[in-house]
């Protein structure tokens, strides 16, 4: 342990350095001026690859050139030693300037003549202070590592875009947390079917992660094994409400859109479960909302689906999205006010599909920078091209 002791006076270094040693305190530093410390921590830190080299400042109020409240502040704006504790140590009774000092970062005063017992007392507060504050800061260091850890699991579990001569999927996605609510898949099931499902898990961060991650693990076999999408969210459903009765306490669902697309028969079958309508577009002809099916995933033990199917002759294109997208969306100063957001959405899209083949280009054409950057849900859009 470090203690700085900071005084243009060396008697007073040397008597707050002798009641240090009579409580055992044995490791000290030394400066006759603020500018002298400052420039000795500066090296310190560099030296030792940005390790704060000191545990405690002890620091006289009134020195020439830089006076203790002026260092003071010059510590908070450098963010390497921000948190040093620092203690006034000063003859000066003026309760304006010693405010100042509070103000400026120290966290405490000791008036002279220095009373060894008031002086211990305070920098045992101080440093368990410290300590605290170091234990707080190594366990965030800690917890952000594995967020980090879980944030990049959870991406990895999300499918890689489908590039085929007569189907392409792919999907943008702007979580915005570390971890997400939103997942999207898709499963080859064979020559002609693919399954394709977009979720949202009710809230954020690690719980609706972690209910995430379990239903990915078994997404795959349930879209393989029971294909048909009334079928797929009957056992999600399954799934979810295993997990609920395992945590009465808190009760987690989901909204979905499924759909099974089979390139040789042409035909669209899906199950809208409580989410946004997402829309099918087909050359020739008006929007198709994707908007029938049931209730969302995890709130009865028993569903009543409706499964929906839809034959197109020429190419389509369908978008799904989660509802971060609708409520990030700027609405036009003309809109009705009962106008549905969906439905400003479909006209818009309508204008764009045509154009851009990407998701992120749809995303990136329907919202500003600024609405991207100040998102307060998870946005995710995927597209789906058959020809």
């Amino acid at each position: 342990m470090n203690i700085a002791i900071v005084d243009d006076n060396q008697v007073n270094i040397i008597v707050i350095e002798k009641i240090l040693k009579s409580a055992g305190y044995e490791s000290f530093w030394k400066a006759s001026s603020a500018g002298e410390l400052l420039e000795r921590l500066d090296e310190q830190a560099n030296a030792s690859g940005g390790k704060v080299p000191v545990d405690l400042i002890l620091m006289d109020m009134m020195m020439p050139e830089m006076d203790g409240i002026q260092a003071c502040r010059l510590i908070q704006l450098d963010e390497r030693f921000k948190d040093i504790p620092v203690i006034i140590v000063t003859a000066l009774g003026d309760s304006n300037k010693l405010a100042e000092a509070l103000e400026a970062g120290a966290i405490d005063y000791v008036m002279k003549p220095v009373n060894k017992v008031e002086l211990i007392a305070r920098i045992r507060v101080a440093l368990r202070l410290k300590y605290e504050k170091d234990w707080h800061k190594e366990n965030e260091a800690k917890i952000r590592g594995e967020l980090e850890l879980a944030r990049q699991v959870q991406t990895s579990v999300l499918s890689l875009p489908v590039s085929r001569e007569d189907l392409d999927i792919s999907a943008a996605y702007y979580p915005s947390f570390e971890l997400a609510g939103d997942l999207y898949a898709w499963h080859r099931i064979d020559e002609d079917r693919y399954g394709v499902i977009l979720l949202d898990m009710m809230g954020h961060g690690i719980s609706s992660s972690l209910v995430c991650m379990f239903i990915s693990s078994v997404m795959q076999d349930t879209i393989t094994r029971f294909v048909a999408p009334e079928f797929v969210i009957t056992e999600l459903n399954r799934y979810m409400n295993q997990l609920n009765r395992q945590r009465a306490a808190v009760s987690y669902y989901f909204t979905a859109v499924y759909l099974l697309i089979d390139t040789k028969r042409k035909t669209i079958e899906y199950v809208n479960a409580g989410h946004p309508p997402g829309f099918l577009f087909e050359e020739g002809k008006a929007p198709v909302a994707l908007d029938q099916g049931s209730c969302a995933v995890g709130f009865f033990d028993q569903m009543d689906i409706v499964k929906s199917t839809y034959a197109y002759e020429k190419p389509i294109r369908i978008v799904l999205y989660t509802d971060g997208l609708l409520e990030a969306m700027p609405l036009p100063e003309d809109v009705q006010e009962e106008t549905p957001e969906s439905d400003i959405l479909a006209e818009r899209l309508q204008g764009l599909i045509s154009k851009h083949g990407d998701p992120a280009q749809l995303v990136t054409t329907l919202l500003s920078k600024e609405a991207l950057e100040s998102q307060s849900d998870d946005i995710c859009l995927v597209l789906v091209q058959a020809e």
